[in-house]
């Protein structure tokens, strides 16, 4: 699985998760990297445990979590809560991310520049919550850990490191407006139980 340039030996990720959860909060909040901080209201870092069996990483926040600092937050948070209640999770065993900590205008997609300014923040969060597994909530999410690589739905694969496995799901979002998804995103789910339980 090729990531990109940016990786979890670089210097400035090293730094990171050397100071740990406070400082990659620290700079989050600080980081002035792209034009995204001009606008927002919050940052939104994290929610879940520091010590989790999976971490779900998203696209950005939308208005809600920009409101509350809160990912998943909105309608999409409550299918994401409720594909996490369906995968038997409790709260010490999942995190949720974004590839962005900040909203894009008008809910817009990220940029790739954006992606790339938030990068560092990702690959530590990932590396000081270690978990077994990496779901991917989307293209974007894929987009921003995985390049040059195009992972299968449903289909896990070992990171290179062979540390963790990724899995590409739909977005909880995608459930809202295709409400025929939710049956294909439990067989997804099902498929895969076994690396989680």
């Amino acid at each position: 699985m090729a990531c990109t340039e940016l990786t979890m030996d670089s210097p400035y990720v090293l730094e990171l998760i050397k100071g740990g959860f406070s400082r990659v909060r620290e700079d989050i909040l600080q980081c002035k990297n792209c034009i995204l901080h001009e606008t927002v209201t919050n940052k939104v870092i994290s929610k879940g445990s520091e010590s989790p069996s999976v971490v779900f990483i998203g696209e950005a926040p939308g208005k809600n979590e920009d409101e509350t600092g809160v990912p998943f937050c909105g309608r999409a948070g409550k299918n994401l809560d409720e594909m996490i209640e369906y995968m038997g999770l409790s709260d010490h065993d999942y995190a949720v991310i974004n590839t962005i900590k900040c909203r894009p205008p008008e809910n817009r997609n990220p940029h790739v520049t954006e992606i790339n300014a938030c990068k560092v923040f990702l690959l530590a969060q990932i590396s000081l919550l270690d978990p077994k597994v990496i779901i991917l909530l989307g293209n974007t999410a894929e987009k921003a850990f995985c390049r040059g690589r195009k992972l299968d739905w449903g289909e896990a694969e070992r990171t290179d490191e062979g540390n963790m496995t990724l899995l590409k799901i739909f977005h909880p979002a995608a459930l809202i407006y295709k409400r025929s998804r939710i049956d294909e995103q439990k067989s997804l789910i099902d498929k895969n139980r076994h690396l989680w339980e």
